[in-house]
């Protein structure tokens, strides 16, 4: 089911990343009292009252602008990057937290951004969309929570004092927000296979997209994030349906430029939720960078299976271990999922463009295969033979049996003594046992660890 995104707004230094880490729960925002420390957009999830959403920090406001002092509140180009921001994150939300400093009052930046967020919003059903909320942070003493009335002249509804530093107020705040977040209805579960295709800027997805879809779906440009949204694209291949979903690029923290391209990372992450298996595309030319065993990572945390394609195959020099040599090195950089297969292809010459399709769907077919519960129990004793389980002052860990409790990913319960007592490499060498019994090719394998008493 498609969770909701709730964007955080405001002007520099009023605590947005603050409160993500109280929301998120740990610390993934850099906070920093300089104005602007945000350079990038984060996101993750959060939980209140079994309601399970998205939250996004927004940040990319540069105070400073490329000059040595700060701008002026009132200056053109502060007020542009307040209104970029404001107007993206009204684009993509389903509900915004607009924040406020209790301690500074109103300031004209934030009546600025809160035009901008009144003017945006659209009646849907009888209802503004999105529902924004107005949070006056900052608010430790009593002195300035009663303050926060003065927040009403921004015609932004009620204030909502908090302290994000001491999660003063926050309940009251999340109980309003969940109260306001829109109900989703769950996708029905079709035999479509969905694939995403991912990866940084420029290194070929929409042109990959094209060659797969045998026409020019999606446009080509050299440009580095010129795929804004997600698109999808059916086509019939041997008569199974697929849905090929060419993403926006991924860049690293620190280089997703300010505005549209920060939200594209978000469609991006979703596109990765919503496919069954995600194309991982890695420049040939420039090798295997950060940004790749970021959106790996990604990729992994969302347990879909993948296949690595190396594109741009066609502009490397090469000899007879070229290919052997960038094998062995995209292994090491990206040892977390040894088990995804990897081809070399060139988007732009066709080169095993035709190995694409048949690979990702051969991928999805290992997703669904299951184990019986005698071959699970084998392969468990067998291991447990092999190698002796960890122990831990003086306790050894007892595997006593397991089952495969699902497909898609493939989850496997383990029943044991004592969770606790299980190390994390005893762990990865069972899955290797599973594997060398059925490989279950690109597909991540989860295993859950139970007390039996």
């Amino acid at each position: 089911m498609r969770k909701s995104i709730v964007a955080l707004v405001g002007r520099p230094n009023v605590g947005k990343s603050t409160l993500f880490n109280r929301l998120a729960g740990e610390p993934l925002a850099i906070v920093d009292d300089i104005p602007g420390t945000t350079r990038d957009r984060l996101f993750a999830q959060a939980e209140w009252n079994g309601v399970v959403f998205d939250i996004v920090d927004t940040g990319g406001i540069d105070p400073t602008s490329g000059h040595s002092h700060p701008l002026s509140v009132g200056s053109a180009d502060y007020i542009r990057q307040i209104r970029d921001q404001a107007e993206i994150a009204i684009q993509e939300a389903d509900a915004i937290l607009f924040l406020t400093d209790a301690a500074s009052g109103v300031t004209p930046a934030d009546q600025e951004v809160a035009d901008i967020l009144r003017r945006s919003q659209e009646l849907r059903q009888g209802k503004l969309h999105p529902p924004i909320l107005l949070v006056v942070n900052k608010a430790d003493g009593q002195r300035l929570r009663l303050q926060a009335s003065e927040f009403y002249e921004l015609g932004m509804g009620d204030p909502y004092p908090i302290s994000a530093l001491h999660g003063t107020g926050t309940g009251d705040l999340l109980d309003a927000l969940v109260s306001a977040l829109p109900a989703f209805e769950e996708e029905p579960e079709t035999d479509v296979v969905k694939i995403a295709i991912v990866g940084k800027p420029n290194v070929g997805k929409s042109s990959l997209l094209n060659r797969l879809a045998g026409e020019e779906r999606s446009i080509v440009s050299p440009i580095a994030g010129t795929t804004r949204d997600a698109i999808d694209t059916q086509i019939d291949f041997g008569g199974l349906p697929v849905v090929l979903i060419d993403t926006a690029g991924i860049r690293r923290r620190g280089r997703i430029e300010p505005g549209v391209e920060k939200y594209s990372v978000i469609r991006s992450m979703r596109a990765i939720e919503r496919a069954d298996v995600a194309l991982l595309m890695i420049d040939a030319v420039s090798g295997i960078t950060a940004q790749d065993a970021h959106i790996a990572g990604f990729i992994l945390e969302s347990w879909k299976s993948t296949v690595v394609l190396v594109n741009k195959w066609d502009a490397v020099e090469k000899d007879n271990s070229t290919m052997n040599v960038f094998t062995q090195k995209l292994r090491q950089e990206l040892n977390f999922m040894d088990y995804v297969p990897i081809l070399f292809i060139s988007a732009k010459t066709r080169q095993r463009v035709d190995q694409v399709l048949p690979m990702a769907l051969r991928v999805q077919e290992e997703r669904l295969v299951r184990l019986t519960t005698s071959q699970l129990n084998q392969i468990l004793q067998e291991a447990q033979d092999t190698h002796a389980p960890t122990s831990h002052a003086g306790r050894p860990l007892r595997i006593y049996y397991g089952t495969q409790v699902r497909s898609d990913p493939p989850t496997f319960m383990l029943y044991v003594n004592d969770p606790k007592l299980a190390h994390f490499s005893y762990l990865r060498f069972i899955e290797n046992c599973i594997r060398r019994k059925y490989s279950f090719i690109g597909t991540p394998i989860r295993l859950v660890l139970k007390p039996r008493h």
